[in-house]
């Protein structure tokens, strides 16, 4: 299973946030000796930022999505070679399935799957040192399967109505409902099936400058 959202003294892993109460740095495993699946459920500046941090730890990242334009940034972030072409760090596909980089410690694979809120699984991890984040911009009843089968959530603030449907799905208690309409705009939620952490985002210089300030929407 998923190690929890922790303090980054306790393990490695890559920066997702800080705490709210005492702004410790707060690390999540998710480049890990397992296949691994996310859902995260809000705009495109937090999957953005997930695969910078991602590639900063040395990833593979390989984005399906039906609105490519809007990904290119990260082919920019990497760079190119000595050769002038761009780096291979990064790959932006069409939602159709390919055959993808093979995973391993020293090169983690990160599949994003940016196809709208009913995800269909095109790249499900099947293998070690594989984590695919299902990039959800709202919750739909008929993603409660793909919901249920993460290993993590990921949650930026839900309307009432959204925040009722996470509560079925994922049998909330109301406080926790009521504190996903609550959330500001650098707030996430990180949910695992023992676990509800709030936490604030936190944006380098340098990713302000690739990916602009934080924000909830896209």
């Amino acid at each position: 299973m998923l190690d929890t959202v922790s303090p980054s003294a306790d393990r490695g892993g890559m920066v997702l946030g800080q705490g709210i109460q005492q702004g410790e740095p707060l690390m999540i495993s998710a480049m890990r000796n397992a296949p691994t699946r996310i859902v995260l459920v809000g705009g495109l500046y937090l999957a953005l930022q997930t695969a910078l941090r991602a590639m900063a730890v040395g990833a593979w990242v390989v984005v399906a999505t039906g609105r490519p334009a809007k990904w290119q940034v990260l082919a920019k972030a990497a760079g190119n070679g000595p050769n002038g072409q761009p780096v291979p760090l990064v790959q932006i596909r069409r939602l159709s399935p390919v055959e993808l980089p093979r995973p391993s410690e020293d090169s983690p694979l990160l599949v994003i799957h940016d196809g709208g809120p009913t995800p269909q699984e095109l790249f499900p991890p099947r293998a070690p040192w594989q984590t695919t984040i299902y990039v959800l911009p709202y919750l739909h009843p008929q993603a409660g399967a793909t919901a249920n089968a993460a290993d993590l959530v990921l949650m930026q603030r839900l309307p009432a109505g959204q925040a009722q449907l996470a509560g079925r799905i994922w049998r909330l208690l109301p406080q926790y409902v009521n504190e996903l309409t609550m959330l500001k705009d650098d707030q996430v939620i990180a949910r695992t099936n023992d676990m509800w952490r709030t936490l604030r985002l936190v944006t380098a210089q340098r990713e302000q400058q690739i990916i602009g300030p934080i924000r909830r929407g896209d």
